[in-house]
């Protein structure tokens, strides 16, 4: 009940703070609203405000906090809820507060490495830069010969502040799925899920640390790509530390060209290395924006902060290639029965319309100039097709479409003509080859047989077991063991106790939406 209550008002200070932005309710749906959400409107104090309805959105978030800032990041993964205009407003959300002070930050990693500072650095600078949920200061190794490196520190209390509205917006998806079917369609509470999910593994730093060593291991053979190395004996919980990157900030052109640097050639390799880390490693930097890209002295590509990863398991990855090789051949057909196959398009609704749909997406971005074919006007109607034909929310493909977005935004950025068709279309193609091509077809029966062979290893067991069986049942029932039947017996308790909590767990739940009815 207090939880509830708590959750209310904190859902009431944030509609509060919405509605000073002209963020809750945009006046640009007022009309069309029925007329309690028009109520609510103004029981929130509305204001007018200027800009788009995703610009003063992004600033109200920015204006509520950490959570609320990283609640707008997910939110821009996510256009088939917030829809496409928004969601690309959200991406420019400026993760970025006022830094805490450096003598917190030293104290701070003392205490998480359980040393002096004074042990590990012989130098510790001010912040270089302050976002949400950590700052990063420049440091210098006490080591012989020392190394520059990078020093990411928690905010003081964060943990706490997460919690908070991350309790109060779990409650509010929770109401919505009840009383809206949408809702339950788009999943908002998988939604709220995965940004505590994600954001759990950002406040632990060595989750971060860890998700950089892997993807500096799946990558270390790409000739135009790295990932900084990890100071495994500086990070902690609450502090993490990486070789300091002397490179080209990706976004300055003018300093990529004098350093030798062809802007063009930048795109391609950056729009790569996406495709192949999603598609034949299944795990990608899912936040690849300008300011997290560098170009070395050798004029390979480096990534940092890992705080948002994604992963593709190995059914996505295939629904991903053949999605790509369909629209590529223009075979919508094909792209419309991998959607049937993975489950994703409900049977009742017929194929040869769905591929109609599809025909409807994909013809008009082909003989077009590559400047003229925007990925964020192909995902809108991808998704108004998703609503249509009743498709649920993939969130791992989201997360990989959103993250495309973005690759193709900084490879415009870099090269006007940009072509993600023709950048694509090998990475796709090598891996439809590799996966589904003769050689991988021996792999898959060379394993087949490996199964087959283990299965034969144990099939004298097995046999001497079904004889066993068979004899027992011949003569009157299975017999157990004595310890056998008291394990089940302590199992059945076990199951009792359990649905017992349930049944405690749900009688709270009713108790606390009752609570909320009553206040409302």
């Amino acid at each position: 009940m207090a939880g509830s209550v708590s959750n209310f008002f904190r859902l009431w200070k944030i509609a509060r703070t919405l509605g000073r932005h002209d963020a809750l309710i945009p006046r640009e749906y007022a009309v069309a609203i029925p007329a309690p959400l028009k109520l609510l409107r103004r029981l929130v104090g509305a204001r007018r405000a200027q800009g788009k309805p995703g610009d003063r959105l992004a600033r109200a978030l920015e204006s509520l906090g950490p959570a609320h800032i990283k609640l707008g990041q997910v939110l821009a993964t996510r256009p088939d809820v917030v829809g496409v205009e928004i969601a690309t407003a959200l991406e420019g959300l400026q993760d970025r507060l006022p830094p805490f002070s450096t003598a917190e930050a030293r104290a701070a990693v003392a205490a998480s490495l359980g040393r002096p500072l004074e042990e590990m650095f012989s130098s510790f600078g001010e912040p270089v830069a302050a976002a949400s949920i950590a700052q990063v200061h420049e440091a210098t190794t006490t080591e012989i010969p020392p190394r520059r490196v990078a020093v990411k520190v928690l905010r003081p209390g964060i943990e706490a502040e997460f919690a908070r509205d991350l309790s109060a917006l779990a409650y509010a998806a929770r109401l919505a799925e009840r009383f809206s079917p949408e809702a339950r369609r788009l999943r908002v509470t998988e939604l709220i899920d995965t940004l505590a999910q994600s954001t759990a593994l950002e406040l632990d730093l060595r989750m971060e640390a860890a998700a950089a060593s892997e993807l500096a291991e799946r990558t270390q053979n790409e000739r135009d790509f790295r990932v900084p190395a990890m100071d495994w004996n500086r990070t902690a919980e609450r502090v993490l530390t990486t070789e300091w990157i002397e490179g080209v900030p990706l976004r300055d052109l003018d300093a990529l060209r004098a350093a030798g640097r062809d802007p063009k050639e930048l795109a391609l390799t950056l729009m790569r290395s996406f495709l192949i880390q999603a598609l034949r490693e299944g795990f990608f930097h899912a936040d690849l924006h300008p300011g997290n890209l560098f170009v070395d002295g050798e004029g390979r590509l480096v990534a940092v902060d890992f705080g948002i990863m994604g992963r593709l398991d190995a059914p996505m990855r295939r629904f991903m290639a053949e999605t790509l090789a369909g629209f590529l051949a223009r075979d919508y057909m094909r792209v419309a029965q991998v959607h049937y196959d993975a489950g994703f398009v409900p049977p009742h609704h017929p194929i040869e319309t769905f591929a109609q749909a599809l025909r409807a997406v994909g013809e008009p971005i082909f003989g077009r100039p590559a400047r003229e074919v925007s990925m964020a006007r192909l995902l809108q109607q991808l998704f108004e097709t998703t609503r249509r034909f009743d498709m649920q929310a993939q969130p791992q493909l989201l997360l990989l479409q959103k993250t495309m977005v973005v690759v193709e935004g900084v490879a415009r950025g870099l090269d006007p003509d940009f072509d993600i068709w023709a950048a694509s279309r090998p990475v796709v193609e090598r891996w439809m080859l590799d996966r589904m091509g003769p050689e991988a077809r021996l792999r898959e029966a060379a394993e087949g047989m490996g199964a087959l062979g283990r299965v034969a290893q144990h099939l004298p067991q097995l046999l001497r077991n079904a004889e066993t069986v068979s004899a027992m049942l011949a003569s009157g029932g299975l017999r157990l063991h004595p310890d056998t039947a008291r394990q089940i017996a302590e199992a059945q308790l076990d199951r009792t106790q359990q649905l017992r909590i349930a049944l405690w767990i749900v009688a709270a739940g009713a108790l606390g939406v009752l609570g909320t009815v009553w206040l409302l």
